[in-house]
C-alpha cells in the first residue's frame, strides 16, 4: 500500500513537470529523454539483480507489458487530451482502475467484493467530479474518444499483465523492460520528429528547468514509480492496488494550486475527501 501511496504521488506531480518540459521540447522528444534516461540508470545495476536472466520464456508477456504501459498508453492519453475536452479526458483516464477491477474477475480469477466495487465507483467519481470543475479547455471529437479508450485499454492491460506474470517476473524485470522499450520507441520517434539532427534533439538540455524535469519524469515518475507499482502489483489483489490510481488526481490538484495558484474551491475539498474515501474504503472492504 505504501509502495502505491508514493508511486501515484509521484505521478500526481508528474503533471507539473511534464508541463514545464514541453515548454522546451515536443512530446517525443521529452518521451525519448525520459526513458532514455530511466532505461541508462535501470542498465546500471541489472547485473546486480538475480533473476533478470531467468526470464527468457517470459520475453513476450514482458514485451506486451512495455508495449502497453508506456508506449502505447502514451500515445493515447497524449493524443486522447489534445483531441478532446480536459473534462472528458479525466473522467475516461479514471475509468482505468474500474476496467481493471472487472476484467481482473474472468482473467485472474480475483473477484472483488461488493464493497469494493461501491467503493472504487465512489473514488472513480471524485475524479469526475474534479474533472467535469476543470475549465473544459480543447473540443471533442471522434479521434479523441478512440484514443482515450485506447489509454484506458492500455492502462488495464498493463495492470492484468504485470498482476498475471507476478509469481514469474520480478518488479525489476517487468520496470526494466517497460524503460527499456519506452527508450527505444520513443527515441526512434524523436530523431523522426527532429530530422536525425542530433544538435536539435539534445538542444533541450540546455534549460535548467528542462533539466530538472526530465530528472523528476524519468528518475521519479518512471525507474522509482514504475518499480512500486510492478512491485505492488506482486503484493496486492487488482483491485486493492489500482483504487490508488485515482491518488493521482487529487496530488495533480495540490500541486497545481501550491505551485501554479490554480483556483481551488470547498467542491474540489469534496470530490478528493471521496477520493480518498473510496481509496479506504476498498482496503477496508477486502475479502480476507
Amino acid at each position: 500500500m505504501l509502495a502505491s501511496i508514493v508511486c501515484h504521488s509521484c505521478w500526481g506531480l508528474s503533471f507539473l513537470a511534464s508541463r514545464r518540459g514541453l515548454d522546451s521540447a515536443h512530446v517525443f522528444v521529452l518521451l525519448s529523454h525520459r526513458f532514455l534516461l530511466s532505461f541508462l540508470v535501470m542498465q546500471l545495476f541489472h547485473r546486480q539483480v538475480a533473476g533478470l536472466r531467468r526470464v527468457k520464456k517470459d520475453l513476450l508477456p514482458l514485451l506486451a507489458l512495455g508495449l502497453a504501459q508506456p508506449v502505447v498508453y502514451f500515445f493515447g492519453e497524449q493524443y486522447g487530451i489534445l483531441h478532446s475536452t480536459t473534462s472528458f479526458s479525466g473522467v475516461m483516464i479514471a475509468m482505468i482502475p474500474v476496467v481493471s477491477t472487472l476484467a481482473a474477475a474472468p482473467i485472474l480469477k480475483e473477484r472483488p467484493s461488493l464493497g469494493q466495487l461501491l467503493f472504487s465507483l465512489l473514488s472513480v467519481g471524485g475524479v469526475i467530479g474534479i474533472g467535469l470543475m476543470t475549465r473544459s479547455s480543447g473540443t471533442l471529437d471522434w479521434i479523441g474518444v478512440a484514443c482515450l479508450l485506447t489509454a484506458v485499454l492500455a492502462g488495464s492491460a498493463y495492470s492484468l499483465l504485470a498482476r498475471g506474470i507476478s509469481a514469474r517476473t520480478s518488479p525489476f524485470a517487468r520496470t526494466y523492460a517497460m524503460t527499456g522499450i519506452g527508450a527505444l520507441v520513443f527515441t526512434i520517434l524523436a530523431l523522426i520528429r527532429c530530422r536525425g539532427n542530433l544538435a536539435a534533439y539534445f538542444v533541450p538540455f540546455s534549460k535548467t528547468p528542462y533539466l530538472l524535469s526530465v530528472l523528476f519524469l524519468s528518475l521519479g515518475c518512471s525507474v522509482l514509480s514504475f518499480f512500486l507499482s510492478n512491485y505492488a502489483l506482486t503484493r496486492l489483489p487488482l483491485a486493492r492496488e489500482t483504487v490508488f490510481s485515482n491518488l493521482t488526481t487529487a496530488v495533480s490538484v495540490f500541486a497545481g494550486v501550491l505551485v501554479l495558484h490554480e483556483p481551488f474551491s470547498w467542491l474540489s475539498l469534496l470530490c478528493i475527501g471521496l477520493i480518498l474515501l473510496g481509496i479506504w474504503g476498498v482496503q477496508r472492504t477486502a475479502k480476507g
